[in-house]
């Protein structure tokens, strides 16, 4: 008796069939992890040579591999770049600060150079100041030879309206404050004569000089050379005729001892 067989019963599969079974089952393998184990096996077992068209999977991991490395490489230059944006902006920040710093120094540096320039400029006035309100007698190392307001003939009030200080011819006449010559030239019996008048508004007079050193106008600091002594005019010998005056005129004298003691200076 013959046997027949159903049609469609055992009948191998199609090529087309075990190709996407394979590949369905490659990729449950690989979806549970197991893929680099089972994959190769799974080929093996076909029973036909593997074609290029079989190896899509594959093909999709690597690709999947290289867009992964394309991703990290891309990752990595945003990682650096952001790292040299932060390292340039901490470099700026930190040379603004040090900018800050140096301008700071330098403002306080000045402050301190103007300070000190301001305290020498005002040392240095205050001691003109002082120096120009200072007097002085007016030859150095002489002494009184003949007394205010002494008696004598040789006077035409008939006293002395000053004091005759020791000096020989050519000794060095200084002004005895800061002021301003009012005259300068022959004063009759006061031979060779300067006026001053001082600071204060009142006035000094040189007599018997033999030479004028300064000129009408002319302004004089303590100290300051106006003349040299000698014996012109009505004298008996060398000496330095002063006296001290509440005008430019004579007969305006007052005690010239008492008008330099109120000035600080002893004759």
């Amino acid at each position: 008796m013959a046997f027949t067989r159903a049609t469609g019963k055992h009948r191998r599969p199609s090529r087309a069939a075990r190709v996407s079974a394979n590949v369905a089952g490659i990729a449950t393998l690989t979806a549970a992890g197991v893929v680099a184990g089972v994959a190769a096996p799974a080929f093996a077992a076909s029973d036909d040579a593997q074609r290029p068209e079989d190896t899509g999977l594959t093909q999709a991991v690597v690709i999947g591999d290289v867009m992964a490395e394309h991703v990290d490489a891309q990752a990595e230059s945003q990682r650096s770049a952001a790292d040299e944006a932060a390292a340039r902006l901490q470099a700026e920040e930190s040379a603004k600060q040090k900018a800050v710093q140096a301008k700071q120094r330098y403002e306080e540096a000045k402050r301190k150079a103007e300070e000190e320039r301001a305290a020498k400029e005002k040392a240095a006035r205050d001691e003109e100041r002082k120096r120009l309100g200072t007097f002085v007698s007016p030859i150095d190392g002489s002494y009184v030879s003949t007394a205010y307001k002494a008696s004598s003939g040789l006077w035409s009030s008939g006293s002395h309206t000053g004091i005759d200080m020791h000096a020989e011819t050519g000794t060095s006449v200084h002004a005895v404050g800061m002021g301003t010559i009012v005259e300068a030239g022959w004063g009759g019996a006061y031979g060779n004569n300067v006026v001053i008048q001082m600071a204060d508004g009142t006035y000094t007079q040189y007599g018997h000089l033999s030479s004028i050193d300064v000129s009408v106008g002319q302004s004089v600091t303590p100290g300051q050379q106006i003349g040299l002594s000698g014996a012109t005019g009505n004298v008996t010998g060398p000496h330095l005729h002063f006296e001290a005056r509440t005008a430019p005129t004579y007969g305006s004298d007052i005690d010239p001892i008492a008008y330099m003691a109120a000035h600080g200076v002893n004759l």
